[in-house]
């Protein structure tokens, strides 16, 4: 074995040639190694196991419309605690057509009372959601909003069972309270979670939106199990805030446990550049430390998303479901039970709901146009010729407006187009938004795109007011 000894003095000259001998007879010798100057651990990711995150996405997802879509749908058990009291009326089995012959000025204004204390809290939320992410942690915004819609939510559920004919107007001032304080929490809870997922790749992004969706089936389904048993006012009611009960349980508890999940805080750890690798891994998310996110610059870089998401909402709650649950089958009045029955809730209801489910698991498999957003911009406008196109259906009663599309066949193809554009622009929103902008900055742009989302929903709502009066 021979070693080959550098001699020269230390700050000797030496040519390049010289230094490259005495380097190549280093590194020749078998003895000697040179360290790699790879990192000896690779930094652990872990993986989500039995897909419990992506199943806890979806429940929260249901969960997040899960109190709107059952005050809608409990509207039979509405008129009948809002009906015309007679001494001898404490019958509980009064159908819902015989309800509605003779509508009491609470009956006739509950649905529009119920937007407005719906609407406004939520939108005002949602927006004040955005800024407050900086100052209030996720644990309480997440866990706290659950638990007050659930204690809201038993409030109402009690309610069933009491006896409130003689104190009608008090009961409507609780319930619009209780629905206001409801939509305030769910704003919360609704927007942190957009806020969450915008942290995640696009699967558990359309997890949460398609959750949305099948949340709507899922209210859709249980009015129309509702009509099929023919069940009571105050049974279908109980039945309704029950199992909305148990989801809400269920979505708290779920997400309780995958706070503690390492694959839901691995996701959840901010990569800061700047420090060590290993304080930034071991460092939670919390955007109350982080002063350099700018909201001005968030915003200069999604508002075309952010106009995208608000147009999708403005154009579909100008029409649905204001003016598509006043859309009567061809053949109503000829006594078969699909036409005069179970054509409203399976059509406006269930089809639409399973319609934007599918246009939101689409766009999980394909987000086309990636990388453009003018033009998801210009396919959210184009969406307005809807507007017109399920104004021109036999919607009843009407004044000023035709009717220039009498076909059931036809109305229903409108709908399934109408839906699926709805679901599948709005997931491609919310999966390109946290795309642009920088890591530590994704969790408020996903929960400004819920803003812009709630502002969408709050005007396409005072429009439907219009686009009633106007057919």
């Amino acid at each position: 074995m021979s070693y080959s000894i550098n001699r020269r003095p230390l700050l000797g000259g030496a040519t390049d040639s010289e230094f490259e001998d005495d380097l190549e007879t280093e590194v020749d010798d078998p003895n000697i190694t040179i360290p790699d100057e790879k990192p000896f651990f690779k930094s652990y990711e872990p993986h989500d196991k039995y897909n419990l995150a992506y199943i806890v996405f979806y429940l929260l997802g249901i969960n997040t419309l899960i109190p709107w879509s059952f005050f809608i749908t409990a509207d039979d058990y509405w008129m009948y605690k809002f009906r015309e009291i007679h001494n001898n009326s404490t019958n509980l089995t009064h159908t819902y057509a015989e309800l509605l012959e003779q509508k009491t000025d609470l009956q006739a204004s509950f649905t529009s009372y119920l937007s407005v204390a719906s609407a406004i809290p939520n939108t005002l939320f949602l927006i004040l959601n955005a800024f407050i992410s900086k100052k209030v942690s996720l644990t309480i915004r997440m866990v706290g909003s659950q638990c007050a819609i659930l204690l809201l939510f038993i409030l109402t559920t009690a309610f069933v069972e009491m006896n409130t004919d003689k104190w009608q107007n008090a009961f409507l001032i609780i319930t619009l309270t209780t629905v206001a304080l409801v939509n305030a929490a769910s704003a919360i809870f609704g927007g942190s979670l957009m806020g969450i997922v915008g942290k995640f790749s696009p699967k558990y992004i359309t997890a949460m939106s398609g959750g949305q969706a099948l949340g709507g089936i899922f209210t859709a389904l249980a009015e129309v199990c509702s009509l099929w048993i023919g069940a009571s006012p105050v049974l279908s009611g109980l039945v309704y805030f029950i199992i909305g009960d148990t989801m809400l349980l269920l979505s708290l508890i779920a997400y309780i446990l995958l706070e503690k999940a390492p694959f839901f805080k691995h996701h959840m750890i901010e990569k800061v550049p700047e420090l060590d690798s290993d304080y930034s891994i071991n460092r939670e998310v919390s955007f109350s430390t982080n002063p350099s996110v700018s909201y001005t610059r968030i915003i200069k870089r999604i508002w075309h998303y952010g106009i995208s998401i608000f147009l999708i909402f403005f154009i579909s709650l100008a029409v649905y479901p204001a003016v598509t649950v006043l859309v009567e089958s061809e053949y109503k009045g000829k006594g078969h039970a699909w036409n005069d029955i179970y054509f409203v809730p399976v059509v406006t209801y269930l089809i639409f709901s399973t319609g934007d489910y599918a246009g939101r698991v689409l766009c999980g498999i394909l987000q086309w146009p990636r990388g453009k957003p003018w033009l998801v911009i210009f396919l959210s406008v184009a969406r307005g010729i809807f507007i017109p196109a399920l104004m021109f259906c036999n919607a009843q009663p009407r004044h000023h407006l035709p009717v220039y599309i009498h076909s059931d066949i036809y109305y229903i193809l409108i709908t399934i187009a109408f839906a699926v554009t709805n679901g599948y622009l709005c997931n491609l929103t919310f999966i390109l938004a946290p795309t642009i902008v920088d890591n530590q900055e994704k969790e408020i742009a996903s929960a400004m795109m819920g803003a812009f989302l709630g502002i969408g929903l709050a005007s396409g709502a005072a429009l439907s007011l219009y686009m009633v009066k106007a057919l």
